[in-house]
């Protein structure tokens, strides 16, 4: 029996999940005790796992024990359509185009020509009450990284 791709074994991860009427969390929290973030990112295909991480998802989801090989491999990252066709995932796009320079020049300002890293990097998630309908809470952060002189 040959490998599944990384796209077949997020579909059976997908499949496994919603069989077992299972959550992101509940599947992060069986994982590891990482970020639940991380730990979807790399259940979707974006992101790694350890190995003790990896075997954790494959004994939990009901998977096959050559798959954990997979969820340590290097990904091929943001293999995604431009602009995305997906609404949720559209008005990220869309916040980078109406707001982008903005945080450019922002962030150029207060800590000069850089960059923030997407490597280091910490995001939260959160929901927040709001008498107009609740909100999504995204903290995001990342190391700065001034670009070299030489």
């Amino acid at each position: 029996m040959s490998m599944p791709t990384r796209e077949q074994l997020t579909e059976k991860i997908r499949d496994a999940k919603r069989s077992r009427k299972l959550s992101w969390k509940a599947i992060a929290a069986a994982i590891g005790t990482g970020s639940p973030i991380l730990y979807t990112a790399a259940l979707l295909g974006q992101m790694t796992l350890t190995t003790a991480e990896a075997d954790n998802a494959v004994k939990f989801l009901g998977l096959e024990e050559a798959d954990a090989v997979l969820l340590t491999e290097p990904p091929y990252r943001g293999a995604a359509t431009v602009p995305p066709t997906d609404p949720l995932i559209y008005r990220f796009h869309e916040l980078l185009q109406n707001y982008g320079t903005t945080w450019k020049a922002l962030i150029e300002e207060e800590f000069g020509d850089g960059i923030m890293s997407a490597i280091d990097f910490d995001m939260q998630m959160e929901r927040e009450p709001n008498a107009k309908g609740d909100r999504v809470k995204i903290t995001m952060s990342g190391k700065f990284l001034p670009y070299k002189r030489y």
